[in-house]
């Protein structure tokens, strides 16, 4: 059976104030994901990306606001029903001890576990897919505690490729990877994102892999949305110094034409 989607957008988020305690970290805050897109996140520490991300997958109940899924207010799912719509990655994960890759993998399918259905041939080829997509299934017979920092990066991100939910956010899913496989995994987003099989958000601090890679980006700064669209129609040094208070020159990317940012050189003096 499939679920009738209202028109709009899947996921929106309208007015959102979000705070921990005492600090406020967000007011106002409203933000539109683009269906299909891969949507990055860019913004200065403590800006609030990684607090947005939470608000939007029901982690973090915003104090005022709301966060619409598929129509209607996020806080009226179940929560499998979210996990079916929905999969999040977030910044830190923590396995249990003794687990494998395999089993871990495996929890992703956990949402689609029902009464009278229990693991199936598709749940096998979704885990399968998964780790292989993510270059991890190698080590899918190897314990998660026994990985090195970027292994246990792919293989959360393989867990959360399990899930197959059509929308997908990720915190950070590059953090303890090398270059090469930092490409690889944004390579990745933009191949899910081209084949139409999700619509992806992704917090990412390297502001030039985010133009290079997202359709859609969103620069925050102190809670707020500074500017959102495609990168070459916001990216501008206006923006860089705006969001980042850091002087720049922004050139052509020579690999894709997509903006790219040149800090200002450090002087003698110690000033740019």
């Amino acid at each position: 059976m499939t679920t009738e989607i209202p028109p709009g957008n899947r996921l929106t988020a309208h007015d959102l104030s979000l705070r921990y305690g005492e600090r406020v970290v967000a007011e106002n805050l409203s933000i539109d994901i683009p269906d299909g897109s891969l949507t990055m996140i860019v913004g200065p520490n403590a800006c609030g990306k990684s607090t947005l991300l939470r608000a939007l997958a029901r982690l973090l109940q915003p104090e005022r606001g709301s966060v619409i899924l598929d129509g209607q207010d996020i806080s009226a799912y179940p929560s499998k029903e979210v996990a079916r719509r929905l999969g999040l990655l977030p910044q830190t994960s923590i396995a249990p001890d003794g687990i494998t890759v395999a089993d871990l993998v495996a929890r992703g399918r956990f949402p689609h576990q029902r009464f009278l259905r229990q693991w199936s041939a598709d749940d096998d080829v979704a885990v399968a897919g998964a780790l292989a997509r993510t270059h991890t299934s190698e080590l899918a017979t190897r314990y998660v505690d026994e990985l090195s920092g970027g292994q246990r990066q792919r293989v959360w991100l393989a867990m959360a490729l399990a899930q197959e939910t059509p929308l997908l956010l990720l915190d950070e899913p590059t953090t303890y990877l090398d270059i090469t496989h930092q490409v690889e995994v944004l390579d990745l987003c933009a191949e899910l994102q081209e084949s139409g099989e999700r619509t992806i958000v992704v917090v990412l601090h390297e502001l030039n892999l985010a133009a290079r890679y997202a359709t859609h980006l969103i620069a925050m700064r102190d809670g707020r949305v500074v500017a959102h669209g495609p990168p070459a129609d916001i990216v501008t040094p206006e923006l860089i110094q705006t969001v980042y208070q850091l002087p720049c020159s922004i050139i052509d990317d020579p690999e894709t034409g997509t903006p790219l940012v040149i800090p200002a050189a450090r002087t003698r003096a110690g000033t740019r």
